[in-house]
């Protein structure tokens, strides 16, 4: 096994998460990662709401003749697990209605893109129990879920349980934790400043690179493979739009971190973090191929 394993995965939504119903980053962004991700001779995991590909057909056509991954992502940027903070407006589907939306979700997946994902990603990383076990029975190999800012216990892949989905057990579906800096002090009660996104573009990839050299050493010191996953998405790599966002009878407004430096400077620096990363002798594995290695 490698020194260090790198999944880059690319959450397919649309604009700004939830602040928008709208996907010009679906559209204009996508063609600006596969790119990245070609001139690097890298491969990643694009994880698509069901809705993006109802609207946009052409977008996951154009992912899967590049050769990558095709994941879920629920149908509609959804809460679908249980929820790590409050966040205005939006709540957690039922634990009993899981197994029916993502089989639906999948279902959309299959007939639209053409094959059968085997990796899912929660929105926003708010997973359960209750989603473990329906993509358990779906069929899924990969869960990209864990958030490791908030949880830190999990570092590298695991099979999480049928009990309680932050722990080991005998599931076959294995566990993909997202990267936090755990070697740094926390100052927000969720850990929040501990997961890096979206560090490498309101900072710079030299700002975000000083956090993965911190963890793989925190990673090290406790004789654990550095793995990190990262998750990423097509409005950032499109100009979003700043202050208030109006749209049927209201409007909102997003945190300046959200949007900030979306476009080509996110281009720039995610291509050179790919660079470094692969400078550190990084290989990079889609979120299946890490499954099976795990």
């Amino acid at each position: 096994m490698t020194d260090l394993q790198v999944v880059l995965g690319f959450d397919m939504e649309t604009d700004i998460g939830s602040w928008t119903p709208y996907y010009e980053g679906l559209q204009h962004g996508t063609p600006v990662i596969l790119d990245i991700l070609a001139r690097n001779n890298i491969s990643g995991t694009f994880f698509f709401t069901g809705d993006s590909l109802q609207k946009h057909p052409h977008v996951v056509e154009e992912v899967k003749q590049r050769g990558h991954e095709i994941g879920a992502h629920t149908l509609f940027h959804e809460t679908i697990g249980e929820s790590l903070y409050d966040i205005l407006g939006i709540m957690p589907i039922l634990p009993e209605e899981v197994p029916n939306r993502l089989r639906r979700c999948t279902e959309l997946v299959e007939e639209i893109a053409g094959v059968r994902p085997v990796s899912f990603r929660c929105p926003r990383l708010f997973g359960s129990t209750a989603v473990v076990n329906a993509l358990e029975a779906l069929g899924y190999v990969a869960d990209a879920t864990y958030p490791m800012f908030f949880f830190r216990e999990r570092l590298t892949p695991y099979h999480p349980s049928a009990e309680d989905w932050t722990q080991p057990g005998n599931l076959r579906l294995v566990e993909l934790p997202n990267f936090a800096d755990l070697s740094m002090e926390s100052r927000d009660p969720y850990g929040r400043d501990m997961d890096q996104w979206p560090l490498y573009r309101t900072e710079g990839a030299d700002a975000m690179m000083r956090h993965i050299d911190g963890y793989i050493g925190y990673a090290r010191a406790r004789g654990v493979t550095p793995f990190l996953c990262f998750y990423f998405h097509p409005w950032e790599f499109h100009p979003m739009p700043q202050g208030e966002i109006r749209y049927s009878e209201g409007s909102v407004r997003a945190d300046p971190f959200i949007t900030k430096n979306c476009g080509a400077y996110a281009a720039e620096q995610l291509d050179l973090l790919i660079g470094n990363l692969a400078e550190r002798g990084a290989v990079f594995l889609q979120a299946q191929q890490a499954a099976a290695k795990w």
